[in-house]
C-alpha cells in the first residue's frame, strides 16, 4: 500500500531547528524520483493544509514566503525520502506537517506535530 510515513517532529523553542522526514513507502523508484513533493503544513484549528516547501525530480525548490530563508527541501531518490531543514522556528511554525506530491495525489499519512513555543 501506497503511503507516506513523517518522522521527526517534536517541541522545540522559538528560534531552534528541526528536522522532519518523509518516506514514500510503497512506491517503486521510478514512480517517486520524477515525482515534485511537497511538505504541507496544517495549522491548530485550521482545515486547510498549506504547501511550504517543495521540489522537483530535478531537485529544483520552491518555498511559501513564509519560510524562506529558514527552511530547506531535500530528497534522498534512493531511500525515496524527502527532508525539511527547519531554522529560526517561530511559534507560527507550529502544526502537523505532512508531504505528498503537488497534486495531493498520495494517500495522506498521519503526518508529524512540530510546536514551537515562544
Amino acid at each position: 500500500q501506497v503511503r507516506p510515513v513523517e518522522s521527526g517532529g517534536g517541541n522545540v523553542q522559538a528560534g531552534g531547528s528541526l528536522t522532519i522526514s518523509c518516506k514514500s513507502v510503497g512506491l517503486i523508484t521510478s514512480v517517486f524520483n520524477p515525482k515534485t513533493m511537497g511538505w504541507y503544513r496544517q495549522a491548530p484549528g485550521k482545515q486547510q493544509r498549506e504547501l511550504v516547501a517543495s521540489i522537483t525530480g530535478s531537485k529544483s525548490t520552491n518555498y511559501a514566503d513564509s519560510v524562506k530563508g529558514r527552511f530547506t527541501i531535500s530528497r534522498d531518490n534512493a531511500k525515496k525520502t524527502v527532508y525539511l531543514r527547519m531554522s529560526s522556528l517561530e511559534p507560527d511554525d507550529t502544526g502537523v506537517y505532512y508531504c505528498n506530491d503537488e497534486g495531493r495525489e498520495l494517500p495522506w499519512g498521519q503526518g508529524t506535530q512540530v510546536t514551537v513555543s515562544a
